[in-house]
């Protein structure tokens, strides 16, 4: 296994992740920094969790220089709380760099923006949407920009975003450097990377096997009419330490969490549709272990790296493998034991045969 000195970082980095309790680049990271850290253009596979935001951070800070006035690094994201997580983990880097970070993203007061810009940026962490606002305000200028990071690509274009990242590249200079990093290499990821990328280095990192050992699976065979008594019943025996309910959809959620609440029991939710000040007081309480049951849709839990969580209850089935090894890989982290249930109704076989293939694991049912 190489060291990170081997991968050309500098001391006071180095020094920076010793401090965090990192030794050792994880395999995207080293198969990932020196390639950035020569200048190249990559597209990188990785899956959340892989310590991918540190493969593109630490690169993107040996490479980028305190002295110089411009916006050298710009990293896109499709949600405010992975824009969140990857500002938190830069600025810890700043320790070794006197970087200055500017987050950029919608429910943020732009006035605080506008102002940290009239001071020098280095690097900027931003939603699209936000992003493309100081853009045609021209508060931002991007010609002089070294590195673009396009984060979670995948989840980015799922999310209608394609446009406003095409736009926000042409207001880039040609000179720049093009990372793109993704849980799955779609062919309209492929298509968007190659069309803004010069001989771009490939880097695929193995999923992990999905069925980890200390991660107990359960379905739980329901219908429609049931589901919540159901639900109820579970929680009620396992008394989870920290959980997360995943629906299917916003309106599920906010139904979901009325039910919950009425009945008792310790739960929040956050959606899309939530105020940023409200989300993020939600995931501070979580983290806190003040609230006992997060009740999320996939879209935002996405990227969320949260310790602790001992349970993942999928009340509605997710709508592929893929991503049901998102939301299960939430918990048995750290080699602590974690446990799922998947609630299905009959209208239901057709996916749960899908994910039971994609994981190549035929889930054992619950019994009382």
């Amino acid at each position: 296994m190489m060291k990170f000195k081997e991968l050309g970082l500098s001391d006071d980095l180095i020094k920076i992740l010793k401090n965090q309790g990192i030794s050792n680049p994880t395999p995207i990271q080293e198969e990932s920094i020196m390639f950035i850290k020569d200048g190249h253009d990559v597209i990188a596979e990785a899956q959340t969790g892989t310590g991918k935001t540190l493969a593109f951070l630490l690169p993107m800070f040996q490479n980028m220089s305190p002295s110089i006035d411009k916006i050298q690094g710009l990293i896109l994201t499709p949600t405010r709380e992975l824009a969140i997580q990857i500002t938190e983990e830069a600025m810890k880097l700043t320790e070794a760099k006197d970087l200055n970070i500017l987050a950029a993203y919608g429910g943020k007061d732009i006035g605080s923006q506008l102002k940290k810009l009239k001071s020098n940026i280095h690097l900027i962490i931003a939603t699209p949407g936000r992003l493309l606002d100081h853009l045609q305000r021209k508060t931002i200028n991007l010609e002089n920009l070294k590195t673009l990071v396009l984060d979670e690509a995948d989840q980015m274009l799922l999310m209608g975003f394609k446009n406003e990242v095409e736009t926000i590249i042409k207001y880039t200079g040609k000179k720049r450097q093009t990372l793109c990093f993704s849980a799955t290499m779609n062919s309209d990821v492929k298509k968007l990377a190659y069309k803004y990328m010069k001989d771009p280095k490939v880097v695929a990192i193995q999923k992990k096997e999905v069925t980890l050992e200390n991660i107990e699976q359960f379905l739980v065979e329901t219908t429609d009419r049931r589901k919540l008594d159901d639900l109820c019943k579970v929680l009620d025996k396992d008394n989870a330490f920290m959980a997360i309910i995943f629906c299917r959809t916003k309106r599920r959620v906010d139904e979901l969490e009325v039910k919950l609440y009425q009945r008792g029991y310790n739960c929040k939710k956050i959606h899309s549709d939530l105020t940023q000040s409200k989300r993020e007081r939600v995931m501070k309480d979580f983290k806190n272990t003040d609230i006992q049951y997060l009740i999320a849709t996939d879209v935002a839990a996405r990227g969320l790296d949260i310790t602790g969580v001992s349970h993942i209850y999928n009340y509605d089935i997710p709508e592929s493998a893929e991503a049901y090894i998102h939301r299960i890989g939430r918990t048995g982290r750290a080699n602590e034991k974690g446990y799922t249930y998947l609630f299905v109704d009959p209208k239901d076989k057709r996916g749960l045969d899908m994910i039971e293939k994609g994981i190549k694991f035929k889930i054992p049912i619950q019994r009382d």
